[in-house]
């Protein structure tokens, strides 16, 4: 919805384009001649591949990772949209941040950039389950704080 006063505008118009800098985690992907289709173009099925680079960085990483033993995370919601091609060769840069915390769940927001162009972006809704019981499993106070430090600014 836009704001009083702005019929005639877009929301084009009013919301700046995202680009890497507004993410606070950062990771890239090397394309591989192989992420290739008949189109000439990076495959659709990698696009998550892609997202998966970023995802990794927050729940796997040595320095931020929020893993914790006899845990493991699924995906329960995986929103992609394609805003542009990416084309070989060349690299994808993802920007990943937090949208949401909840209990035993987090929501991101990432994007996938090729030459400074946003080109994709995703929300992913990811559960922590325990390992033995399959089923969800509250994240650790620990956890929830490094969460909080990438949470997305409020949009305005």
């Amino acid at each position: 919805m836009l704001p009083t006063g702005m019929d005639d505008a877009t929301e084009a118009d009013v919301v700046r384009e995202q680009v890497l800098e507004d993410f606070p985690l950062r990771a890239f992907d090397k394309l591989r001649y192989a992420d290739t289709d008949r189109q000439g173009h990076i495959n659709n099925a990698v696009f998550s591949t892609f997202l998966e680079t970023g995802r990794a960085e927050i729940l796997y990483s040595r320095e931020r990772g929020i893993r914790e033993p006899g845990c493991a995370f699924v995906i329960a919601r995986l929103l992609l949209e394609f805003r542009a091609e990416v084309n070989w060769p060349g690299e994808v840069w993802i920007g990943t941040r937090v949208a949401a915390i909840g209990t035993s769940s987090l929501k991101l927001e990432q994007a996938i950039f090729q030459d400074g162009r946003r080109v994709a972006n995703a929300e992913t809704v990811i559960v922590q389950i325990d390992e033995a019981t399959r089923r969800s499993r509250a994240l650790s106070e620990a956890a929830s704080e490094k969460l909080a430090a990438l949470l997305a600014p409020p949009a305005s």
